[in-house]
């Protein structure tokens, strides 16, 4: 069983902007989802847990060992998927792999020709592999993007907002294939997009402003929700009106009428029903209640 343990870590700027503010997670082999509005924070800790910038403060420990001592402890361990996968060089699948895999310390060609080969076939990537990755679509670079984070065989994969720009379907190819690779090993699933972390995730946090404002099972925190969730449909003049008077969490257009969703004990008025909660509405009643504490 692979561990990620991460103590009271703090990352402040030379600016004076703190960006992580004393977070700690413990996460273990499975995908584990880290939701967020953009500018949470949850690249700077992506880019933190993978020695690629220094806390402030605070302390990692990747299967006991310090990584923030022993940065290439996690190095020899980890495969990265950042939000920008940079710009490919105009070679094929395949060989640009074959270079990856030669950086990451796969010297035996046997090894290395026998591991791409399984990768691709794993990313649905085979048929493509000697096209140039410059000329794959966004979801397939994504799954090369997976395909050269698996070589070496880590043990902890992050993926920084992988699904963000792709369509239904790559959205749920890619999402299957992490599901797929996250029985064994520690995946971590950084987004904003509620639904992914709710299609995969049997556990999460959520983040804002740097700090930890949620960490445990999707299900326990909706449950959590329960007779608490009242929806209404309205006329977009009659928002600003509601926002006066509602504790509205989340709103959306349905058919020319804007749905808000109100977080209250008991009925706002004659006008709401009670509906069953669902993961966005825990992340955004989280998210209000977190700007109401600041």
């Amino acid at each position: 069983m692979n561990s990620l343990s991460i103590k009271n870590l703090s990352k402040t700027y030379e600016n004076g902007t703190k960006v992580i503010d004393d977070l700690s997670l413990e996460i273990t082999n499975g995908m584990f989802g880290l939701l967020g509005p953009n500018g949470a924070g949850k690249s700077t800790l992506m880019r933190t847990i993978t020695a690629l910038q220094e806390p402030t403060s605070g302390s990692i420990e990747f299967n006991g060992i310090n990584i923030l001592e022993n940065p290439m402890f996690i190095r020899q361990n980890l495969g990265y998927l950042p939000q920008e996968f940079g710009v490919y060089p105009k070679i094929s699948a395949y060989r640009l792999l074959d270079h990856l895999a030669v950086l990451k310390g796969i010297v035996d060609k046997k090894e290395r020709h026998d591991q791409i080969l399984f990768l691709l076939q794993q990313t649905n990537l085979l048929q493509h592999k000697d096209k140039a990755v410059h000329s794959f679509s966004g979801g397939m670079r994504q799954r090369f993007g997976i395909a050269q984070a698996l070589l070496g065989n880590p043990k902890i994969i992050i993926v920084d907002e992988p699904t963000a720009g792709l369509d239904p379907e790559e959205r749920n190819r890619f999402n299957n294939l992490l599901s797929e690779i996250g029985e064994s090993i520690i995946v971590v699933l950084s987004t904003h997009i509620v639904e992914d972390v709710r299609d995969l995730c049997p556990k999460m946090a959520i983040i804002s402003n740097g700090k930890l404002i949620l960490e445990g099972k999707p299900n326990e925190a909706i449950d959590s929700l329960k007779d608490k969730i009242w929806m209404k449909a309205i006329d977009k003049t009659e928002l600003k009106e509601h926002q006066s008077n509602f504790n509205i969490i989340s709103s959306n257009l349905n058919s020319g009428k804007i749905n808000i969703h109100v977080f209250s004990d008991k009925r706002p008025d004659s006008g709401f029903e009670l509906i069953s909660p669902d993961l966005s509405d825990v992340y955004f009643s989280v998210l209000a209640q977190n700007q109401l504490n600041n």
